[in-house]
């Protein structure tokens, strides 16, 4: 049977004030813990993994995955990495199109190709034996679906607002199809900003719980300057053309059915308002398939929560991976 817990809000832990607020003058976060950068060359593109090494360095120091989601970099868990244990080892990869990771001339990216990636970098990092994933958003979902298809390979997993989508309807097809046409078509585009500031307030609109000394931080990870001395996001504009695939439930299930791993399905307490369907018998039939889950709830916290509650998020993830 899955359990559940809560984690309380701290005192005025995660809070920015007004997503208006001025950032320009904001010192950027200093990290406690600085990482490095690797590089992997898998399935023909050059892989950026980021990499927290063991302050104390045990012996027998465990490794752990990080997975970012969608539309984010891998230094989005700097603020988590820093409250995690000294002795574990990080390494959180950027996915393909999106940080410094190679982006290999897609018009459009494909669900399934992070699967291929994932296990094409696990294989490279870490070839023997079974791994722990931590892992966000779209990076969760990607983990979840894996966990399923390698069960060999995963230890434990922590899924981060990695809920899944609406079911769809096969009715729906012709329209997504077509939809993803016109976006080819039509193309794509990401604005850019006139400064890393404007980066930043741009994060704490989306995300008014964002520190703003943490949307500081997270601009100069998420955005560069182009050669028009403006800055530009990470990301490959592709990443907004629309799947055209639906997403399909039976299949889902079937996978998180395979998973032999230990789960913590982590919520934040906002997130009933922005993805209702969580709430719903029919999403609560989906995880029942998950065989060893636990749930818990971040209280002050929206679907960055690894950006809004590090504090509750990294005693989370080191009590399931203890």
């Amino acid at each position: 049977m899955p359990t559940s817990a809560a984690l309380p809000s701290s005192p005025g832990a995660g809070s920015a004030g007004s997503p208006s607020a001025q950032t320009a003058d904001v010192e950027p976060y200093r990290p406690r813990r600085e990482s490095r950068s690797l590089f992997v060359d898998v399935r023909g593109l050059r892989h950026h993994v980021r990499c927290w090494e063991p302050l104390d360095a045990a012996p027998s120091a465990p490794t752990v995955f990080l997975l970012h989601g969608w539309m984010d970099v891998s230094a989005s868990f700097q603020f988590v990495a820093d409250l995690l244990p000294d002795r574990w080892r990080l390494l959180a990869p950027d996915w393909r199109g999106f940080g410094l990771t190679g982006r290999g001339g897609a018009d459009a990216y494909w669900f399934p190709d992070y699967l291929g990636d994932l296990d094409a970098l696990l294989a490279a990092l870490a070839p023997a034996g079974a791994v722990d994933l931590v892992a966000h958003s779209m990076g969760g979902n990607v983990a979840a679906l894996y966990a399923g298809v390698r069960p060999q390979r995963v230890r434990r997993l922590v899924n981060l607002e990695g809920v899944g989508l609406r079911a769809t309807r096969p009715a729906q097809a012709p329209a997504r199809y077509a939809r993803w046409l016109d976006e080819l078509r039509d193309g794509v585009a990401l604005r850019d900003y006139a400064s890393r500031a404007e980066v930043a307030a741009r994060l704490t609109r989306a995300n008014p719980r964002l520190r703003p000394d943490f949307a500081a931080y997270l601009a100069q990870h998420w955005s560069h300057r182009n050669a028009a001395g403006r800055f530009e996001l990470l990301a490959d504009p592709a990443h907004r053309v629309s799947s055209p695939i639906l997403y399909r439930v039976p299949e889902v299930v079937a996978c998180w059915r395979a998973i032999t791993a230990q789960v913590l399905w982590v919520l934040g307490d906002g997130t009933a308002e922005r993805m209702p369907f969580v709430h719903t018998a029919e999403y609560r039939r989906r995880l029942q398939a998950i065989r060893s889950l636990r749930e818990a709830t971040v209280e002050g916290a929206g679907h960055m929560l690894h950006r809004d509650r590090p504090d509750a998020v990294a005693r989370l993830i080191e009590e399931h991976l203890a």
